[in-house]
């Protein structure tokens, strides 16, 4: 992989403050110093150089590495690859939380929620499945730490606090929630899909002290596209661009079991956010999920479905969504509901519309009213993680 970094872009015009619900960033090499039980601290996970050149993580005999694509913001297009990344082929605004919101002043983004990157996987997933259990929850909790001291503590009105949950024990899980929640966290990363990563499904009812802990709190649930590590590939050797490209279909698929599983009846002020899956397939949800019970009566006779409510009134009162490339959804927001549609720039993955966020969202949105735009890119997000706006629109501009 080459290492060329581009000069920084010429900051883009603020057409509506942005808030964007995906981003990601890179763990530091240092983020786990000082934050581990001292009995611990020579276990946790670690940067280490390869005999080729290569930076990884290695954590429980386990190597993971910063994959190219997931950091090559800045960087020329043709030097873009899977091959893995040190950090000084990186923008220091991957794993930098100073170089980040300079990033996001350039791209007009206000506000930012950061998913982790591999060495903890997207819900982490990587620490709850440890090997050894005291250490993957120590691991858990310094990143949380980590992420609150540093990524979100340095700058608190310019990052959303995201905690990752501890998946092995439930009642651990929703304790973990409720403390966190009284140090500031606003949302919980958790998979899409448990029962790919070996634990039980959202079916079982074994999560209802979580769901109920966030509940509880107001703690949002977001949940990332892949971050169960399966797709909906039924063949085994496609290319790779299938695999973003039907990112929406998995992201479907998840809210589909979510729905049916009953857990928004049961909870019914809990609040999920689905995180780069799109929008374009939520009316067609809504609209299947109500005729099936109407003519199949599946959740009547398994007992999945004890609402008043129609399938699309839950989906429209618990579930928010975010886009990133939906620009002939427009019409459509209304039925998917507009409150509910927030943005993200996936920063710094090879997806994010960075520095042009701006642009691509008057672009994609073309036509709303002012104020429908400015709910759509910030005004729903500040709403649901609890998180104030700008008082200027370019907050960049001194006094």
């Amino acid at each position: 992989m080459g290492s060329t970094l581009l000069p920084d872009p010429e900051p883009r015009a603020v057409i509506v403050p942005v808030i964007s619900v995906d981003d990601h960033l890179i763990e530091p090499p240092d983020l786990f110093d000082g934050r581990m039980p001292r009995a611990l601290a020579d276990r946790s996970p670690r940067v280490h150089e390869t005999t080729d050149g290569r930076q990884v993580w290695r954590f429980e005999g386990n190597e993971y590495p910063n994959i190219g694509l997931n950091a090559v913001v800045g960087r020329p297009r043709h030097e873009w690859s899977m091959e893995p990344a040190r950090f000084d082929e990186m923008r220091p605004g991957c794993f930098d939380i100073g170089a980040r919101v300079a990033d996001m002043d350039l791209a007009g983004i206000w506000a930012s929620l950061c998913f982790p990157s591999l060495v903890a996987g997207f819900c982490g997933a990587v620490f709850s499945r440890a090997d050894d259990k005291e250490l993957g929850l120590a691991c858990t909790r310094a990143w949380n730490r980590w992420h609150l001291e540093v990524w979100a503590g340095t700058h608190p009105e310019r990052i959303i606090p995201l905690q990752l949950p501890w998946l092995d024990d439930v009642d651990v899980a929703a304790s973990e929630v409720r403390a966190n929640a009284g140090l500031g966290f606003k949302a919980v990363s958790f998979p899409e899909f448990p029962s790919q990563l070996g634990f039980p499904s959202i079916f079982t009812g074994h999560w209802d002290p979580f769901f109920a802990a966030c509940e509880e709190t107001d703690t949002v649930i977001c949940l990332h596209t892949g971050a169960s590590a399966w797709a909906p590939l039924p063949s085994a050797d496609p290319p790779f661009e299938l695999l973003p490209t039907v990112f929406p279909v998995n992201a479907l698929i998840a809210a589909g079991e979510w729905l049916w599983s009953g857990m928004a009846t049961r909870f019914p002020d809990v609040k999920v956010a689905m995180s780069e899956g799109g929008i374009g397939w939520v009316p067609m949800l809504m609209d299947r999920a109500d005729y099936v019970l109407d003519h199949s009566a599946s959740g009547t006779e398994s007992g999945a479905w004890k609402d008043d409510l129609r399938p699309s009134e839950v989906l429209g009162r618990n579930f928010w969504f975010c886009t990133i490339d939906d620009p002939s959804m427009v019409p459509l927001l209304d039925r998917i509901g507009l409150g509910h549609v927030m943005v993200e720039c996936d920063y710094p993955h090879a997806d994010s519309t960075w520095p042009d966020t701006q642009t691509v969202l008057a672009r994609n949105f073309a036509g709303l009213r002012q104020t429908d735009l400015r709910r759509v890119a910030g005004g729903n997000a500040a709403a649901l993680f609890r998180h104030p706006l700008p008082e200027r629109d370019d907050w960049r501009t001194p006094g």
